[in-house]
């Protein structure tokens, strides 16, 4: 075999390149460029809006260059509404190529939102689909008007040929105020898992498993705590106590129109990088609320306290001082960390999941802390770092990367480069005299 010509190499290469560089046509894409955004309630031939939980009207309309979510939750009360665009997307996808063995969907989206820290999620789904939070991960969008590539992959994605798949996109328990998504596109395709790549955003895990408290390398007890009444904003509820038959505790509250503040001292992890999701423990003191099973009602709500005084005294603070006499939706976040079951009885743990997002904002000092919140009718009190020498006090407990450890994801995208590039060449064999 002859060698090729420098030109003609050098030729080969630039191709090659350009090759992996452009993008490869979507099976479905939806770039919003168009004069008239297709409509159709059911998602069918055009794009649906679905709203349900609560008292959210939304619109989805063509802008320019890029269509436009809209949520107007002014008149919603509890805050727990969901809102999701929805489009037909099976008619445009291979389904016969999901069949064969390593093959997935995988949706992804160019957004942004007028409000942040907030969240969006993915979702996938069939005709057949019973359990709707499967193939669906959150993202955290955490600056405002920054566009965000956001995609997931699924796994053991069940359809075929002749089956309806629906792709979505959803705002949940933003707030109650007015809210704005633009989106730039979205589109769908039938891909080999293995080679397409790290799922973008990086995508939340909608409601893991509690991991086991053991597995985790860090804990940070809270430095303060504290309890406010937003219906008496002016008077300094650090002492505040539970007293019955197990005698006297300093506890902090969540219940009614009083919230319970938690910030920590992260001083000596400055700069670290978490790794993988973590956890809030408290330690239950009393627990009440109503047996009646109502869906997302005698909940703690966990939110992040995004505004106020950094450093607050818990023995001189109140909820004006703290605020700085700020609207509540801008000194604590709308949209919750998580909404969770508390676990009853005194000595009681109840663990929620902290997602990394939130975990890295506390330690680059962008969130100020966590803030309990009630959701529904309960009133739940937590040991306060005052009582029991602070062995019950509320504590985070997390992981952070290892400096030393390779980093996984960019040689996974180096050697698909390679790969990649090799396959490339391979189709110009006949170049070769």
């Amino acid at each position: 075999m002859k060698t090729l010509p420098l030109l003609v190499r050098t030729g080969l290469i630039l191709l090659a390149a350009a090759f992996l560089a452009a993008p490869v046509a979507a099976q479905f894409r939806d770039d919003f460029n168009g004069p008239v955004l297709p409509r159709d309630p059911t998602g069918a031939s055009g794009w649906g809006c679905v709203t349900g939980e609560g008292n959210a009207v939304m619109d989805f309309v063509q802008g320019p260059g890029f269509a436009t979510i809209t949520v107007d939750a002014t008149e919603d009360r509890r805050g727990v509404w969901w809102a999701f665009i929805i489009r037909r997307v099976s008619g445009s996808l291979d389904l016969a190529l999901l069949k064969k063995p390593g093959h997935e969907l995988r949706v992804e989206a160019r957004i942004r939102t007028d409000r942040a820290p907030r969240r969006v999620n993915l979702h996938l789904n069939t005709q057949k689909t019973t359990d709707f939070h499967s193939h669906l991960m959150e993202y955290d969008l955490a600056e405002t008007g920054t566009w965000y590539t956001i995609s997931m992959t699924t796994r053991g994605f069940e359809a075929g040929p002749g089956d309806i798949v629906n792709a979505q996109m959803a705002l949940m328990d933003w707030g109650l105020g007015r809210y704005r998504v633009d989106v730039d596109y979205i589109k769908v395709d039938v891909v080999e898992a293995a080679k397409a790549g790290p799922d973008l955003g990086p995508p939340v895990p909608y409601h893991p498993p509690v991991a086991d408290p053991a597995s985790f390398k860090h804990e940070v007890r809270v430095a303060a705590d504290m309890t406010v009444d937003l219906a008496e904003p002016g008077v300094n509820l650090n002492n505040w106590t539970v007293t019955d038959g197990g005698g006297k505790a300093a506890v902090v509250s969540a219940g009614g129109t009083r919230v319970a503040l938690l910030r920590w001292d992260f001083g000596a992890l400055a700069g670290q990088k978490i790794a993988g999701p973590g956890l809030l423990e408290l330690t239950t003191r009393t627990l009440e609320l109503t047996t009646d099973e109502r869906p997302d009602f005698g909940l703690l709500r966990v939110v992040e306290i995004l505004g106020g005084v950094p450093g607050w005294d818990e023995r001189t603070a109140t909820w004006t001082s703290f605020s700085r006499g700020e609207p509540r939706d801008r000194v604590l976040d709308p949209q919750m960390i998580i909404d969770w079951p508390v676990t009853a009885g005194d000595g009681g743990k109840t663990y929620l999941t902290i997602p990394i997002p939130v975990l890295q904002r506390l330690i680059d000092g962008k969130t100020l802390g966590i803030a309990l919140t009630p959701l529904g009718a309960i009133d739940a009190s937590f040991y306060a770092r005052e009582d029991r020498g602070g062995r019950s006090a509320a504590r985070l407990l997390f992981n952070i990367e290892d400096p030393q450890s390779p980093d996984t994801g960019s040689s996974f995208k180096q050697s698909e480069c390679i790969s990649r590039f090799r396959d490339s060449l391979s189709r110009w064999r006949w170049i070769s005299p």
